[in-house]
């Protein structure tokens, strides 16, 4: 049953999308299908910046009088802040501000924050860490006070965001205090991913990526910066097994490496969250005006 606050709705999950990788189109459709289950909005469809369906042709097709717009990334950046509102008509080309509502005649657009910034994001990076240990328990499930815990990111010096990211899932975790080491690492920057196995104490370790789909960095370029040869990884890709085996010994540690944050069945749940923000702020913008 349709919830009464998005029966006039339409949500969109608004992903990359790849022409080389078609997986990654993977947990937009994923969970674009289990909010048309729950039957929250009035329609429910994922739409691609780089494939089919993309972006322009399914808004085209909305009827609905709101558009509520939910950016499936990890964090700001170039699409989130450049391309998705020049697209929607939110700013001109290279304007640093913009609006996240645009009226017109047919509708109202509501363009909402990128999923990986949500707080519950934590709960979907930890349900990661759970699940890869609980799945590979060889020769036991280690408890979270016998692990360190790693979040892997991207990291660039062209852009914060994606370190912002990372770090504040790091400060969050820590201060819950479950497990024994809790440290960030990144592809392109200090600390670095290959330098994680002499980073931690713990004999245990569990390193999640901060990615939403399971592409190029997450299937190729970590499982080498952990230590995997490139000739194995590419082996395993063709013989289409997982390019790392859970866990892996290395410099005397154990290692288990999770896929990425996409396919987690949690992350629904903050695409809904998303919505229902940017609805609940227009709202009581509009109550303030009417105070005023």
């Amino acid at each position: 049953m349709q919830s009464a606050g998005f029966a006039d709705a339409t949500l969109l999950v608004l992903a990359h999308g790849s022409t080389v990788n078609v997986g990654s189109a993977g947990p937009a459709r994923l969970h674009a299908a289990e909010l048309r289950r729950r039957g929250l909005f009035a329609a429910v469809r994922e739409c691609f910046w780089l494939q089919a369906p993309k972006l322009e042709e399914v808004l085209a097709a909305v009827t609905t009088p709101r558009v509520f717009l939910v950016p499936l990334f990890i964090g700001a950046g170039y699409f989130v802040d450049e391309v998705f509102p020049t697209a929607l008509g939110l700013k001109n080309a290279g304007e640093a501000a913009y609006p996240h509502v645009r009226r017109s005649e047919k509708r109202t657009l509501f363009y909402c924050e990128p999923v990986g910034t949500h707080p519950g994001m934590t709960d979907v990076l930890l349900a990661r860490a759970c699940d890869v240990v609980a799945k590979h328990p060889f020769p036991r499930a280690p408890k979270p006070m016998e692990t360190a815990l790693f979040v892997f990111g991207h990291g660039t010096e062209r852009s914060a965001s994606s370190r912002r990211a990372v770090e504040a899932q790091v400060d969050t975790i820590r201060r819950r205090g479950e497990y024994a080491e809790v440290h960030p690492a990144f592809m392109e920057e200090a600390p670095f991913i290959a330098d994680c196995l002499r980073v931690a104490q713990a004999r245990n370790v569990i390193g999640v990526p901060f990615f939403v789909s399971d592409g190029l960095h997450v299937v190729e370029d970590i499982p080498v910066m952990l230590g995997e040869s490139e000739e194995a990884v590419q082996a395993r890709l063709k013989a289409s097994v997982p390019t790392w085996r859970n866990p892996t010994e290395r410099h005397s540690k154990r290692i288990w490496y999770a896929p990425g944050l996409g396919l987690e069945p949690l992350l629904a749940e903050v695409i809904f969250q998303r919505a229902r923000e940017a609805a609940a702020w227009i709202a009581e913008r509009e109550r303030s005006r009417n105070i005023l």
